[in-house]
């Protein structure tokens, strides 16, 4: 079954939003009020974010019907740019 544009359209977005509440909710506070960083945390809302770009590039920018070449060159440049920003938060 063939899902219209509007309605992928619509069922991304709700997603996206999904996800942020998602991301919203994993923010972690100590009893004092104070934020608290956590590893774990951080990692799950960097994994959501790189989920996020996915969905966004592939269906708002309309990567999914682009070039193989596109396509790949963007995920190329998604799993690279994630990958940098893990790897700064690591060190």
């Amino acid at each position: 079954m063939k899902i219209s544009a509007n309605a992928r359209a619509t069922y991304v977005w709700l997603a996206l939003c999904a996800v942020t509440i998602l991301s919203g909710g994993l923010a972690h506070t100590r009893t004092d009020g104070n934020f608290a960083a956590s590893m774990p945390i951080t990692l799950a809302v960097l994994a959501i974010g790189l989920i996020k770009v996915r969905l966004i590039t592939q269906n708002f920018m309309e990567v999914r019907v682009a070039p193989t070449w596109l396509r790949l060159t963007v995920d190329g440049w998604l799993v690279l740019f994630w990958g940098s920003v893990l790897a700064i938060y690591l060190i």
